[in-house]
């Protein structure tokens, strides 16, 4: 009896281990928890580093002159929009913003209606003074370049609201920066749960064969 004892402890002994580390190891849902995390410091740290944007914008309209009607009104609408980004346009507007064309050329954009004839310049800058200059320059340059050709073109192009100084920035605050990166970090972990490598199942354990010692031992005692 004592020496079958003495057999066996070795074998109970090699499970232990095995049985450890299955318990320390981490849930699958932990990459999901981890990756969101990272995530969300990642993105909250972001908005709080980049510098914020503020948005001005101004509007001019076209009104159609004697000989003119609503639709070419539209029409001349939707060509001033895309002239109101060109050289001609942005160079004299640089001398009225205080800024080089480039930035006027990177950082104003127009947007124009179907429905009216509204042309909308809309400038973005870190500094709010600096956006709303930037916009009120392009109009009045645009304005300007409009109305040399009014005799033919049989429209005007008038400024219906100059733009203000923004109070607030354009650009997204920390927290939505924050839950922006939780989500993309969250969507991350997800994808690395899938293709993480899969664990084998473990092998059951093989039957001992006693020795010839202890085959010989109880062979005797039968």
């Amino acid at each position: 009896m004592t020496d079958r004892t003495s057999e066996r402890l070795p074998e109970s002994s090699h499970r232990g281990p095995a049985h450890g580390a299955r318990g320390r190891s981490l849930p699958p849902w932990s990459l999901l928890a981890a990756g969101a995390l990272l995530g969300g410091v990642a993105g909250g740290a972001y908005g709080v580093v980049k510098a914020p944007v503020y948005t001005a914008t101004s509007y001019v309209v076209v009104v159609p002159g004697e000989g003119s009607d609503t639709q070419s009104a539209l029409g001349f609408a939707q060509a001033y929009g895309r002239v109101a980004t060109q050289v001609a346009v942005l160079g004299d507007a640089q001398v009225w913003a205080g800024v080089p064309i480039e930035t006027l050329r990177k950082d104003v954009r127009t947007a124009t209606s179907p429905d009216a004839p509204m042309v909308a310049v809309s400038a973005t800058s870190s500094r709010p003074d600096v956006a709303a200059d930037m916009a009120n320059a392009v109009s009045r340059a645009l304005t300007r370049h409009a109305n040399d050709t009014q005799r033919s073109t049989r429209v005007e192009l008038q400024q219906f609201a100059r733009a203000t100084r923004p109070t607030e920035a354009s650009s997204a605050s920390p927290t939505v920066t924050g839950l922006v990166g939780t989500a993309a970090g969250g969507l991350l972990g997800g994808l690395a749960l899938l293709i993480r490598p899969r664990r084998t199942p473990d092998t059951p354990p093989t039957a001992s064969v006693p020795g010839p010692a202890h085959a010989a031992d109880a062979h005797g005692q039968l």
